[in-house]
């Protein structure tokens, strides 16, 4: 993989990541990022299968310009969302993007729900924001982790860095057995991320 188009974004794509074909939506959504002055770094993992978290999540304007570098950057990538959001006109438009729509009820079956789809896809990758609110928050949430320890895959790191307009990601964290070294790792890394309103605790 490649990165030199202007804006960081990859002139080729990681054969094994899921993604979609080139078009003039992803086109158009690198030079709205670039127009506002957003760019991407790091490198996309060449792996089939992973569990994304993004943090820190301290505004709206966070899903706004992640949903942007989702399309930017031709990923395939799942997340979900309130199932009484994804009624029309938004719900296809969610579904189409890679929403999946949960019962709020149920939400404490969200691990085995999600392993399952590691189960049933040959190329899966699934992202979440581990803080879980846009308020600050001291801990996070853990589902990340207990997905990922399930279904054997890694974790991959991304960020939102608002004082250089930056969204990126970092090396991949395969899970041990102890969640709160794999923690310490992760608070580690978000250390000197900066978001919109907020930094990771």
């Amino acid at each position: 993989m490649s990165n030199g188009d202007g804006g960081g974004f990859p002139t080729t794509l990681p054969p094994k990541m899921p993604q979609f074909p080139p078009s003039l939506r992803s086109a158009l959504c690198r030079w709205l990022l670039r127009l506002c002055g957003w760019r991407f770094t790091g490198e996309l993992p060449d792996v089939a299968k992973l569990v994304l978290i993004a943090a820190p999540h301290s505004s709206n304007w966070d899903g706004i310009f992640g949903m942007l570098f989702k399309v930017a950057l031709r990923l395939d990538l799942h997340f979900v969302g309130k199932r009484e959001v994804f009624f029309w006109p938004l719900g296809p438009i969610l579904r189409r993007l890679g929403g999946i729509p949960i019962d709020r009820a149920g939400a404490h079956d969200l691990v085995p729900q999600v392993t399952a789809k590691f189960a049933t896809n040959e190329r899966f990758w699934f992202g979440l924001a581990p803080e879980g609110t846009r308020k600050k928050v001291t801990k996070w949430k853990s589902g990340f982790w207990h997905i990922a320890r399930a279904a054997q895959v890694p974790i991959l790191p991304a960020y939102f860095h608002y004082p250089d307009k930056t969204v990126g990601v970092g090396p991949l964290l395969v899970p041990s057995d102890s969640y709160e070294a794999d923690m310490a790792k992760l608070r580690a890394f978000y250390a000197p991320i900066r978001g919109k309103n907020h930094n990771v605790e």
